[in-house]
Formats: C-alpha cells, sequence, structure tokens
C-alpha cells in the first residue's frame, strides 16, 4: 500500500494586516511559496499532478482560483493544474489531507498541498457581501439570530471555567515561546523571506505581560473576558508542502522529512463553534493506536485563548508539548494559510528537535476541525 510523505515544507514569514505583506497579490504570495519550495527541493514544476490549495475568502484578490493564479504567477508550466479548498480555518490543513489521500490513492505521484490569505487586502466576511449564509431553517435549529466565533469562544471559556487571567496568562506565554523560538533561530530554515520586506513573523509583542493584556476592552460581551491580546491576530501568509509516497521520493532522490500517519474530522456545536478539535484529536489518536503520552508536541491553533486550553483540559496533554513555539496569539492566524503555516511550524520542529509524533488540530466555522498525525521518518 502506499504511503504519503511531506519531502519538504516553507512558508512566508506572517505579516500583520496592513503590514509587510499587505502590498503583495495573494497569488504572488502563492507563487513565492510554490517558487521556494520548488528551489529547495530541486523538482520540476511540470512534473506536479495537482496544486491543492487552501483559501477562505474566495473574492477579490483572491476569487480567481488563487491556487492557479499563483502557479501562473510562478511561471510554472500551464500544465499544471490547481483547486481551491475551503474548510474555513482549517481549509490549508485539509488540503494537506486532500493531497495525502491522493497520493494513497495514486491519482498523485506529486502534489503541493497549501495555502494562502491577504486579510489585509480581502478583509474576513468579505465572502459573505450583503447575503445571509444560514437560512432559517439552521437559525431555528439552534434558537440563534447568527453565528459568532468570539461569542463562542466567551462561551467556551464560561463551559470550561476559565477566567480572564488564565487566558492572559496563557497569551503571555505565546508570545514568550515564539520570542525564545525567534531567538533561536527555529523559524530561519522554514520561512522564504520576502526579497527586501519582510524576513521574520511580525506579530510578535515581546514583553507582552499579563498585567498589559488586563488592561484591553472585551468587545463581545460588557463582562466578557476575550479581548484582542487573547485572541489570534489578523494576519497575512503563506505556506506549501511536498506530499509524495515514499516510493516516488526514493526515485527523486529526495529524504521526506515526515509521514501523514493518520488523518481525520469532527464536527460539533456550531454555536460555541470551536470545540470540535477535542473530539477531532480523540478520533486521530483512536485511528492511529496512539497515546496521547506518544506525542511529542501538539499544534492546536490559538485562534482564541479558550481553545488549546479547553482542548488541553480535555486531552490532557502536558504544558511543555502544546504550542512549544507560540502560536497565532504571537504571529497571526491567515485564515486559509494556517493550517499549511501551522504544519510547517510542526514537521520542522519536530525534525529539530527528533520528535517522533506529532499531532496538529484547528478549529474551523461551522464548528468543525481537522486533526493530523505525522510521524517523524
Amino acid at each position: 500500500m502506499r504511503d504519503a510523505v511531506i519531502v519538504d515544507a516553507v512558508r512566508t514569514p506572517i505579516g500583520k494586516r496592513g503590514g509587510g505583506l499587505a502590498d503583495i497579490h495573494p497569488g504572488d504570495l502563492t507563487a513565492h511559496v510554490l517558487t521556494a519550495l520548488a528551489d529547495r527541493v530541486g523538482f520540476d514544476p511540470a512534473t506536479v499532478d495537482d496544486v491543492i490549495w487552501g483559501c477562505v475568502s474566495q473574492v477579490g484578490d483572491q476569487a480567481g482560483s488563487v491556487g492557479r493564479v499563483g502557479v501562473l504567477a510562478a511561471g510554472w508550466p500551464e500544465s499544471v493544474p490547481a483547486t481551491v479548498v475551503d474548510r474555513r480555518c482549517g481549509s490549508s490543513q485539509q488540503s494537506v489531507h486532500f493531497a495525502a489521500a491522493g497520493v494513497i490513492a495514486g491519482h498523485y505521484d506529486i502534489a503541493i498541498a497549501g495555502g494562502a490569505e491577504s486579510m489585509s487586502r480581502v478583509p474576513m466576511g468579505s465572502a459573505r457581501g450583503d447575503g445571509a449564509p444560514y437560512p432559517p431553517s439552521v437559525l431555528d435549529r439552534y434558537g440563534v439570530e447568527g453565528f459568532n466565533q468570539g461569542l463562542g469562544a466567551e462561551m467556551m471559556a464560561e463551559r470550561w471555567g476559565l477566567d480572564r487571567g488564565r487566558l492572559d496568562e496563557y497569551s503571555a506565554r505565546s508570545h514568550e515561546r515564539t520570542a525564545a523560538a525567534v531567538d533561536a533561530g527555529a523559524f530561519d530554515a522554514q520561512i522564504a523571506p520576502i526579497v527586501g520586506g519582510l524576513a521574520h513573523d511580525e506579530g510578535l509583542r515581546r514583553g507582552t505581560t499579563v498585567e498589559k493584556l488586563a488592561g484591553l476592552s472585551t468587545p463581545f460581551a460588557a463582562d466578557g473576558v476575550i479581548t484582542a491580546g487573547n485572541a489570534s491576530q489578523i494576519s497575512d501568509g503563506a505556506g506549501a508542502l511536498l506530499v509524495t509516497s515514499s516510493e516516488v521520493a526514493e526515485r527523486n532522490g529526495w529524504t521526506p522529512i515526515a509521514r501523514i500517519h493518520t488523518a481525520a474530522l469532527a464536527g460539533d456545536d456550531p454555536v460555541i463553534m470551536l470545540s470540535a478539535p477535542i473530539e477531532a484529536t480523540r478520533k486521530a489518536l483512536d485511528r492511529s493506536g496512539l497515546a496521547v503520552d506518544d506525542i511529542g508536541a501538539f499544534e492546536v491553533n490559538e485562534a482564541f485563548a479558550p481553545v488549546p486550553l479547553a482542548w488541553q483540559a480535555e486531552i490532557g496533554a502536558s504544558d511543555d508539548v502544546l504550542n512549544p513555539v507560540g502560536g497565532a496569539i504571537s504571529v497571526g492566524h491567515p485564515l486559509g494559510g494556517s493550517g499549511a503555516i501551522l504544519m510547517t511550524r510542526l514537521v520542522h520542529h519536530m525534525r529539530d528537535n527528533r520528535i517522533r509524533y506529532g499531532l496538529q488540530t484547528m478549529c474551523e466555522a461551522g464548528g468543525m476541525a481537522n486533526a493530523t498525525i505525522l510521524e517523524l521518518l
């Protein structure tokens, strides 16, 4: 039976909204990581069977099938096809799942999985316009007038007993861990700097403390606990991974970093919206035959601080292996690009620290989640 392996993974620096990547078209962000990946691995782009690209807001500058636009912008042969995936925040993690499934099935020999999002150029919610994505049948089912991630984060904090101090403490830790990773050079090998522009993740705020975070307002509820400081930053960025089989990798003289060991999905309450990573993780562990203690690094996307903290309370992972190099609170969350960016961070962290198994999971709008287990090779 064929397997699916990651030969290499690369990402842009993550730019702040209106920051160092804001002037770059998302098609060119895509082209940047495609070109960097080809240069690093040394493959002929003409051999790529498909580019599977995550993107959430597929309007405006991201309306023209941004994966295909990126292929053309990179100067790759016109024969290279591409498609765009939308599973909300988990779009490019789902791209990896689709690429792995295609490789294992024999539909692909070489696939590029990844994603991009320019939230500076295409603001979150742009795709909705004046439309009503939820019909009365759905709203009536849940007794709500709409769905809101910020309110879902407030509900999650209340359900798991997470007070403002705990959330802000976790958020300050995210910045501390990212700062330590930057200072140790942990991201240097995975980032493809923008020539003449951004070379490092832009959102890090060194010296962030619980005391500083305590002064921020709570926009979703007057007496709430969710603030801009304990939620993910609005960002721009892209990431790409080369997915193939061990056999094809050997034939090309490539040494894969990791095997895509297990993939799982879950759905949960769309009102609270953010709790599905818990069940997705349980499904992935059950399917893999692994235990929590077998996993040496967990990437649980920091959409809001209650997400990894509630996940940790249910799964029981130790603090030192949960988001060991920080996360979206400290560097940002470029929606459709985040899954690929997180997986790039995870696979490099595993290789650098000789960690056999890593698990990544992300909450997604609608109450969904992906979970992926990687095995170091």
